[in-house]
Formats: structure tokens, C-alpha cells, sequence
């Protein structure tokens, strides 16, 4: 009988990219892959401890694979793994606990399924994590995630990141365009590019900081790969982000016109204690430049609220100007202390009922700017890439620029790309269209 595994992942693009191919390693041992609902002889949970609120997931999502089968093999991987080995393993029925290091490794741990009393952990010193793995996300979605860096050698004070992940390294240019290749060929139409510091692409491993490629160098190589319908470009630091790079996507044959730019505060003082690496005129600069070129562009923040020292002058700050910027949606995260950084021990402290106050007014905003630029998009010719899940008789899609959209249930339409004209948006905020 040939055994079988299931994959839970918490977090970001990256951490998709990578249980992906992690679960392609079990494959090739012999394992077959099931859903997380099923009946599994090992769950792998691939964690992440950017929110508190990942880290008591945790212990959930331990808690349902032990309902679907108490016997089964539980092991932990990923960033929170990486922090607090100890804490995961000490968990009730996680068997093994792996590092940054480890991660990929996995298969060669699991010769022996019997449960443990305490959870085995395998985890490295940080430092060690200097070797580059490459990864790409496959048949989850109609979307691949392609993996091109990892680690990150900023030093924000919110930040556990470097910490979980190590320094920052990059895939080298030929596997990426070997790997974009493999997917294209699979007949995924929109390749992610994803890391946890895409713009600081080209940095070599094991500590060798000369920069190889530029991100430039990849963009521009990677429009060149025959096959590819769509790229997009998901998070990227608005000091890394160029002028060359914007004006490069603006004409580009695959790049599509979305970017996601972490902002995490509009205060100059309070990005000065966060210890980012622009202040809020570069910021302004991005944005300004982006819709110079690419109207149309839709433009998502990361933000952060409740940064001890924090005042509600600094927040209105904030506030108002997202409030006058030129952009799409946001992303709001609530700060959370987080051990082994500078924040948790800075003084102001925010009460967690003005943190959540300040979250809750910003995603207010963060809708009536969706609402904006779903309307400014009215009446446009747009591509739709159509997803795989039946959503209550409808299947969505997004449109080169993210806007979301919806048609009656048609599984013909599943993983095309489709010209429509945007005609209205509907009770739910997402939006109609009519085929051209």
C-alpha cells in the first residue's frame, strides 16, 4: 500500500511555493498526496510566524489532522518552526519539527512513522541557512508561485523574517527561467514571482553578497520566455523598486500592471523606529510613477498599525495619506510583539483596543479605495484569467490589473484567458462583465 500525505500551509506565496515542492519530494518517494480532510499517514504543516494568530493556529490545525486520524504522523516545517522548535514539538502529537535548514529534507526523516512521545526536532543556528533552495507552487491553483529568493538582510525592528529565513540569497538566473519554463508547459497561465525580498534579487549564497543579476536583469529576462501568458510581480520594497523595472512592465509582453508595495506606516518617525529604508516622499515617488505610466496600474499596500510610539497624530498621518494616495487596497496588519526584536522592547506601547480600532478604520478605507478603482475600471477592455472553485454557482477571475470578477458557474472557462469589457459592480463588490 502506498502511503499518503497531506500538506497544510500557513502564510505567504512563498510558503505555498515551497509545501509544493516539498510534496513533489514526496511524490518521487512514493507517497501519493491527499487533501488536508482526508485520511493521511503523515500531515506536514508548513508554519508561519508573521501574526500571532498563525502561531494558535497552529495548534488547531494539529488538533484536526488528530481527529481525521490520531495515529497519523504530524510534522512541523517553516518559519515558526525555525523560532520556537521547543515550543512547536512540545505541542500534543507533533512527531518531528524542522528548521530552515531541514525543511527540504524531510523525506530522509520519515523512515520511521510511529508516533513520538515528544516532538523530534531537527533545527539549525540561523547563520546556517545560507544555501539557496529553489521552489515553484503547482496544480494548487491556476497560478503557480516561482520561488526566486529568499532570506533578507534588512534589519526592520518589527521583523522576525531574517531570523526564521536567514540572509538574503537568490536562485540563479538560469534555474528560474528553467523553472518558468516547466510550469509554462504545465498550461499555467500566470506565473507569481514570489521571496521574501524579491527586489534584492542576485545576491549569491553562503554570505556572497555580489549581486549576479539585478531584478531588472530577471524582469526582462524572464518577458523573453516563450510560453508564459501572464507574470506578476507580488511584494516588492519600494526603495528596490525602479524606474527601469516600472517602465520595463509598462511595455512588457507578460507583466502585468499590479504592484504590491509595503508601505507600513505614512509617518517619517515612525518609519525611522521601524528602521525601513525610505521615507514616505520615496513612497509618494513609486506611486506617482506607476500611474504616470500605467494609469490604469493597480497599486496594493502593506501597513501596520499600533507600532509602539504610535500616537493618534502619527496614525492620522498615516491615514490621510493613504487617504490622498493614488492606490488600490491595503493590507492592514495589527503589530504584534514578537520575541528577539528591537520593537518589543520600545517604549509607547499601544493598547491592543486602539490597535484594533486603528486596523478596523483603515480596512474601512482599504474598501472605499477597492470600490474606487473597481469603478474607475468600468466601461475598460480587460484580460480575465478564470480560477478553478465553484464560489456559490459563480466562477471568479482577475483581470490583468487584479480586479475581481464573476460569471453564473461555467467549468469550460476554468484556466483561460478571456477579452470582456467591465460593465458593473454588484451587491458583493465584484464586478460583471460582458465578453467581447
Amino acid at each position: 500500500m502506498r502511503k499518503k500525505v497531506a500538506f497544510y500551509t500557513l502564510g505567504c506565496k512563498l510558503n505555498f511555493s515551497e509545501t509544493s515542492t516539498i510534496a513533489r519530494n514526496f511524490k518521487d518517494e512514493g507517497f501519493d498526496r491527499v487533501d488536508f480532510s482526508e485520511n493521511a499517514d503523515i500531515y506536514v504543516i508548513n508554519t508561519c510566524s508573521v501574526t500571532e494568530n498563525a502561531d494558535k493556529r497552529f495548534k488547531t490545525i494539529v488538533k484536526q489532522a488528530q481527529k481525521i486520524n490520531q495515529d497519523a504522523f504530524v510534522a512541523a516545517v517553516g518559519c515558526y518552526a525555525q523560532l520556537k522548535p521547543e515550543e512547536l514539538a512540545a505541542v500534543d502529537g507533533v512527531d518531528l519539527v524542522l528548521g530552515a535548514t531541514e525543511k527540504f529534507k524531510i523525506t530522509d526523516y520519515i523512515n520511521d512513522l510511529s508516533k513520538n512521545d515528544f516532538g523530534e526536532v531537527h533545527s539549525c543556528e540561523i547563520e546556517e541557512a545560507d544555501f539557496y533552495v529553489g521552489s515553484y507552487s503547482i496544480g494548487d491553483r491556476t497560478r503557480a508561485f516561482l520561488k526566486v529568493q529568499d532570506g533578507c538582510d534588512y534589519k526592520c525592528t518589527y521583523c522576525t523574517i531574517p531570523l526564521a529565513r536567514g540572509i538574503s540569497r537568490s536562485d540563479t538566473l538560469e534555474n528560474v527561467l528553467k523553472n518558468a519554463k516547466e510550469i509554462s508547459e504545465k498550461g499555467i497561465k500566470e506565473i507569481v514571482l514570489t521571496g521574501v525580498n524579491i527586489g534584492d534579487y542576485g545576491k549569491g549564497e553562503f554570505g556572497n553578497k555580489k549581486h549576479e543579476h539585478t531584478f531588472y536583469e530577471l524582469v526582462q529576462a524572464l518577458d523573453a520566455v516563450e510560453g508564459i501568458e501572464r507574470l506578476r510581480i507580488s511584494s516588492i520594497e519600494p526603495n528596490l523598486l525602479k524606474n527601469e523595472t516600472i517602465d520595463f512592465v509598462a511595455g512588457s509582453r507578460t507583466f502585468v500592471p499590479h504592484f504590491h508595495i509595503p508601505l507600513q506606516s505614512g509617518n517619517d518617525e515612525i518609519l525611522k523606529l521601524m528602521r525601513r529604508r525610505y521615507l514616505s516622499d520615496l513612497y509618494v515617488d513609486r506611486v506617482k510613477k506607476i500611474k504616470e505610466v500605467m494609469p490604469h496600474a493597480c497599486i496594493g499596500v502593506d501597513v501596520i498599525v499600533g507600532f509602539p510610539g504610535e500616537t493618534d497624530d502619527h496614525f492620522l498621518d498615516t491615514y490621510n495619506f493613504l487617504s490622498a494616495l493614488d492606490i488600490s487596497y491595503l493590507h492592514v496588519f495589527t503589530y504584534s510583539e514578537r520575541d528577539n526584536t528591537v520593537a518589543v522592547d520600545l517604549e509607547g506601547v499601544v493598547p491592543l483596543d486602539i490597535r484594533k480600532k486603528r486596523s478596523k478604520m483603515l480596512r474601512g478605507l482599504s474598501a472605499k479605495k477597492r470600490r474606487a478603482f473597481y469603478e474607475s475600471q468600468l466601461g475598460t477592455e480587460r484580460t480575465v484569467l478564470f480560477e478553478s472553485e465553484n464560489k456559490e454557482g459563480y466562477i471568479h477571475g482577475f483581470t490583468e490589473n487584479y480586479v475581481k470578477v464573476k460569471m453564473p458557474w461555467n467549468p469550460s472557462y476554468i484556466n483561460t484567458l478571456n477579452t470582456v469589457r467591465l460593465t458593473e459592480i454588484d451587491d458583493d463588490g465584484i464586478v460583471r462583465f460582458e465578453f467581447i
